[in-house]
C-alpha cells in the first residue's frame, strides 16, 4: 500500500479537515500519478525483458560456437542461425536504446 502525501497530511493531528480537499482534484492528481507510474513500470519491464532475451540469444550463440569448436556438433546451419539471432537481437536492442536516448535529449532541450 502506497502512502500518499495527502494521507501524510491527514494523519497529522488537528489537520483532519484537509480530507475535504480531495474534491478539488486531490484524488484525480493521485490517480494520474499512479497511472504514470504504471506506464513507466510497464515500459521498464518491457526493456528489461528485451535485454534479458538479447542476453539469452548471445549466450546461446556462444554455446553453439563452443560446441562447434569442440566438435560436439557439425551443423554449421545451427551455428549460423544462433549467431544471426544474437546479432539481430543486439541490433534491435541498440536501436531501441538510441531511440530512447534521442527522445530523452529532445525532452531535455524543451524550453518552458
Amino acid at each position: 500500500m502506497e502512502i500518499t502525501s495527502l494521507d501524510k497530511l491527514n494523519s497529522l493531528k488537528g489537520l483532519s479537515g484537509l480530507s475535504g480537499l480531495s474534491r478539488y482534484g486531490g484524488k484525480q492528481a493521485l490517480s494520474a500519478d499512479s497511472s504514470r507510474n504504471a506506464s513507466f513500470e510497464s515500459m521498464f519491464n518491457a526493456a528489461m525483458n528485451m535485454i534479458n532475451e538479447t542476453n539469452r540469444y548471445t549466450n546461446a550463440a556462444e554455446e553453439a560456437q563452443i560446441a562447434f569448436a569442440l566438435g560436439l556438433t557439425d551443423s554449421t546451419a545451427d551455428l549460423q542461425v544462433a549467431q544471426m539471432k544474437a546479432s539481430l537481437a543486439l541490433q534491435y536492442t541498440v536501436a531501441v536504446r538510441n531511440g530512447v536516448l534521442d527522445a530523452y535529449k529532445e525532452i531535455m532541450n524543451l524550453q518552458f
